[in-house]
Order: C-alpha cells, then structure tokens, then sequence
C-alpha cells in the first residue's frame, strides 16, 4: 500500500493492490474462481461452513432439527462473494435457475464489448452443458440442486450430458435404467442423446424395460426365462424384428402386441374426496385437487412438473399431521378438507427397508418370526432347550461369534475399498455348528434363508402364517429373492414391492390411502401385470391408491388421472387434465393424454371391475 500526499489539496491518496475501501477500511480478498465456492474456506459462509444450514438445539427434542444459515440465508456463500453480481444477479441466485432459465438469462446477458470478448469462450462452455441437460431431459433442474435428492435415472442422465460434449469414440457405456423417471415425451430426447453417442463411434448398453427405448435398439439381448433362480439364460437375441419372431422370448410378444397388458372395460367410482386447496408449494401455481378415496388414482405429468410436491410435500405430510400430529414440514397450501374420511394414510416408497445389511424380506416382513418359532417347536431343540431366539443371527449364543452373524469379514486394504470375504469359521452360514444341526425337513436354518421366496413357498406350503405372506411376496414379482437376501443389494423399486407386501399381509382394515412413487421401476412387462393385480385388490379391500407414474400401462389401468404440467419447473403447476384415462386422451393440453391416446384405443379388456 502506497499512501501520495497532495500538498496543493492537503489530502492524502491511498493506492493499495489489494481491494480495499479508502472510506470505510473494508478489504476484500483477491477475486478468483474459489471465492465463489461453498467447498472453499474463501468462499464459505464462515458461520455454517458452506452447508447453509444450521442445527437447532433443543433440549427435550430428541429430533435434530435444522434451519437455513441467518447469516448466509441458506446461500452458503461468505456476503462478500455475494455482492458481486452479474446483470443484476450474485452467483447463488444463478444457481437457483432452472437449466432451462439459465439458458435464457446466460444468452440475454447485457455486456459491454470488453467484458463479452473477455466471456465468450466461458459463456460457450456454460450454455453447451446447460443444452446437454436439456437433451437428456434434464432442463427442469435448478442448477444447485442437491445430488442426494436425484432418483437413479437423473443422476446417470446428469453423467451421460456431460459425456455429450466429449469427441472420445471407442468407448463402451454402461447404464442402467435410464429412462427411470422419465415422462414419455421426454423419453425420446434421450433416445436421440443416446443415439448420438452412437454415431460418434461409441457403443451403448443399456439395460431397460421401456418399450421404447427396446424399440429403438439396433441390437436386443432378452434374458430369462424368469427370474432369479429360474433365470440366467439368453432366450433370444438379435434385432427388435428377429426378438419379436422369437417363440423362445418373454419380451417379444408384449412389442409384437400379441400380449398386453389389458384395459378395464369400466372405471371404479370415487366413493368420496379429499380436497387439496390453495396449493402453491415450490412450482404449483395456487391450485386445488379433488383427489378421489376408494379407486386407483394415477398422478402423472412431464418430470419437474410438481407431482411429488403435490403427493408428498402437501398431501402426504398434511394428512400425517392431522392423523398423528407428524412435525415434517408442509408444503405451503390454504387447507386440506376431507382429512376425516381415512382412517389412516401410508406411503409405500423406495428408501432402503433398513440401515445395516442385516435386514432381508424374512426380517422385515415378519416371516422370519415365524420360521424360528418353528424351530423351537422341534423335537430336537425342545431336547437341547433352544428358544426362538437361538435361530436368530443378531444375538449371540446361536449366531457365529467370530463374523457376530454376518457371514462375512471384513479385510481393510488400506489405500483400496475394503473387501469383504465368508468368514471361515461358519463359511457364511452367519450361525455356529450346533444351531446348524437343528433341521426342518432336512433343511437346517441357514439353508432356509439361502431359498427363494419361490422354493420357500413351496417348501412351507402347510404353514399358514408363512405361506400367507410368501404367497404376498411372489404376488408382487418377488419370487427371484433370496429370503435372507441382505436389504443394501436390493433396488428401489424391490424395497418398495416388500413394504407393498407387508401392508398387504397385515389384517383387512380398508379405508386406508395408500402413496406409491413409481412402483414399475424395474419391472417386465410381466410384472406390471402382477403388480396391478395386488394395486387393484388393495382398492377392492376398501381402500385408496394413489400412484405416481409414468408408465402408460398402468396410467391406462388406473380409474382416475390427475395430470399436471404443461411443463416442468416454472411452467409447470398446473392442473392440465383430470378424469378418466379415456378423458385425459381427449384433453388437447395434456401431454400424457397424447401419449395415453394409442394405449387406451386399443380392444384389450379386462372383465369389469367392482
């Protein structure tokens, strides 16, 4: 810092560096790509560290609950790199953007002729990832959104843009499911996304369910015949054309239309409603919804267009707040009316059945109770005096003590990922050698977890109580799993299947409203069939589903469609079609209607509904 005395103007010139204010004495750091970094300590909002939230001590809550920063406001950046702004914006405010908004506000940009020779190659780089969101169906995302929140399909989408601006060739790519989440409309960007991979000089895999993305394949490889066990084999291969030809193929008859899932020849009647009102949470534009009690109830719409804030920001936590004075925040809406005429509301979603691998269907079903009362009741644990709780791997006395009941020990590599490898002493059996003496027709307890709901249904047919929810089990698709299948190996959409089947097993009460996100996630065209036979005997039980989806198969099937749109993010919100599946194919503003227009013209019926 340089301090100039002007003598003929008696005052003092400061130059410095550094940024720095003559009048006040407030300096700023050097300006550079880190100050606008939450993962930086030059950026961060020094009172919450860059997360933008903060913990509320309450000391008779056993509840962590957690607020927006005061300081930063949630914006997780230091105020100082908040007051730069560009064309009026800082850059949290930026992020906030959807992909789509960002667009328009990076190519509307005011700037000199300096500051755009200087932004031009940046502004290129930043508006040809945001068009490669958009071409993966991606563009409804605010740029800041948190990458917990991502289903499965957005986070591969959000891989494959990045890969759309590369010019490699010769690479192989993997994905999985991607269509998951995936509206139909949006469904055929990805498909040019993908093809155009392709034409670069790439090869893609892709393992799917979605008629048309199998549609569009070059090449097909069907796997089967069924599943798990039964398993395991390629059917057929070749062209959508040659699979479709194919007698030995599960998957050809259903893209050749010989088989279908069929249409119900007549739509269930609301009993009653519930009336959402005023609903204007995160992009819903002040609307309200009758939402039917006592059908099958399908909310559908493109992806961003405010389904789940609707189901489950509003619906779902204000409905737990009259029933059981739940604390979730609501999304903002004026009142919900009608909350009296349920008895009690479930959601049935794809979070993991448990925290640790110990978990598996038997456990959290129940029928693993069952199957070790069983074993107590032996002969030969009455003579050894082995209670119930022998035969269980969480408590020590029959588990193995040397991997505590997992089967599994775990070896550290230091500078690799962990390896886990069958413990030696029980050979991953999880239990000790004289548990595993005891035997059930000659199978002993380990070897009853290591079956498939399939062989165990028809192992303890002449049980009731297991072969009840056995039977629930292989209704809903899943007769592949193993019993003792551990709960971190199975998918979303298997989780979700086994909480269905536990609700289904419980006692008939009815009058229940019950909250399904996307339960077709990968399923077959075979599945689906089952998996609305169990929705439809829910509704004949006297209660309420309600199904967020996009699958057509089973938007067709539902008695009532509530769609929301036209788009997603800012432009969605809207109530955009209601009624019956053949109304919303009617409506002219409805994209799913579009969609929905060829599935429901077609003569494939179901005998009529109750």
């Amino acid at each position: 810092t340089v301090v100039i005395n002007l003598l003929s103007e008696k005052r003092d010139v400061l130059y410095s560096k550094t940024a720095v204010c003559n009048r006040c004495g407030i300096s700023y750091p050097d300006i550079n790509p880190m100050f606008f970094s939450f993962n930086s300590a030059q950026g961060a909002c020094p009172r919450c560290n860059g997360l933008g939230f903060e913990n509320i001590d309450e000391e008779s809550s056993e509840i962590v609950t957690y607020q927006y920063c005061r300081l930063c406001d949630g914006m997780r950046l230091r105020k100082e790199a908040l007051s730069i702004k560009l064309d009026g914006k800082h850059i949290a405010e930026v992020a906030a953007l959807t992909a789509e908004e960002a667009t328009s506000f990076m190519r509307n940009l005011t700037l000199t002729e300096r500051e755009r020779s200087i932004a031009s190659r940046i502004l290129k780089e930043i508006t040809d990832r945001l068009h490669f969101m958009a071409k993966v169906g991606l563009d409804y995302l605010t740029l800041n959104r948190s990458s917990l929140t991502l289903s499965g399909g957005e986070a591969q989408r959000i891989r494959l843009a990045t890969q759309l601006g590369s010019t490699l060739t010769g690479v192989l790519y993997i994905l999985d499911e991607p269509s998951i989440g995936m509206h139909p409309r949006d469904c055929r960007k990805l498909l040019d996304s993908l093809s155009a991979i392709r034409d670069a000089g790439n090869t893609v895999i892709i393992v799917e369910h979605d008629e048309e993305t199998i549609r569009s394949a070059d090449f097909i490889i069907d796997m089967g015949p069924g599943a798990g066990v039964r398993g395991g084999w390629i059917v057929a291969a070749g062209s959508p054309e040659e699979i479709m030809s194919n007698p030995n193929s599960v998957t050809g008859p259903y893209l050749k239309g010989s088989l279908s899932i069929a249409t119900p020849i007549r739509r269930r009647q609301p009993k009653d409603f519930i009336s959402i009102v005023g609903a204007r949470a995160f992009n819903l534009k002040d609307i309200s919804v009758d939402i039917p009690l006592g059908i099958f109830t399908c909310v559908t719409g493109v992806s961003g267009s405010g389904k789940s804030t609707l189901v489950y920001e509003i619906l779902y936590k204000g409905l737990s707040h009259e029933s059981n004075g739940s604390r979730s925040i609501q999304g903002r809406h004026a009142v919900i009316l009608g909350a009296d005429k349920i008895q009690g509301i479930i959601s049935v979603d794809q979070s993991p059945l448990g925290k640790t691998p110990r978990s598996n269907p038997a456990t959290y079903t129940g029928i693993f109770s069952f199957i070790r009362d069983l074993f107590a009741q032996l002969p030969e644990s009455r003579i050894r005096g082995y209670p119930a709780s022998r035969f269980s791997f969480n408590l020590h006395g029959g588990r193995c003590d040397v991997c505590s009941g997992d089967g599994l020990i775990k070896m550290e590599m230091h500078f690799l990922p962990d390896v886990y490898v069958p413990c030696n002493a029980c050979k991953g059996q999880r239990y000790n050698r004289e548990t595993l003496e005891v035997h059930y027709r000659g199978k002993n307890i380990a070897e009853i977890l290591g079956m498939t709901i399939s062989e165990a249904l028809q192992f303890f047919s002449s049980i009731p109580p297991i072969r009840r929810r056995l039977e629930v089990l292989e209704d809903v698709g899943l007769g592949y799993l193993q019993l003792g299948q551990p709960a971190s190996t199975l998918s979303g959409g298997e989780a979700q299947r086994i909480r269905l089947s536990k609700e289904l097993g419980k006692t008939k009460k009815g009058n229940t409203l019950y909250l399904l996100d996307e339960p077709t996630t990968g399923l077959h065209f075979a599945d689906i069939e089952r998996l609305l036979a169990v929705i439809n005997s829910l509704v004949d039980a006297g209660n309420s589903v309600i199904v967020i989806e996009h699958n057509l198969d089973v938007i067709k099937s539902a008695d009532y469609v509530i769609d929301l749109g036209p788009e997603g993010g800012e432009d969605g919100g809207r109530v955009t079609a209601m009624g019956t599946p053949e109304e919303v194919s009617r409506s002219r503003n409805s994209y799913t209607g579009a969609f929905l227009r060829n599935k429901v013209a077609r003569h494939e019926y179901i005998p009529a509904l109750s």
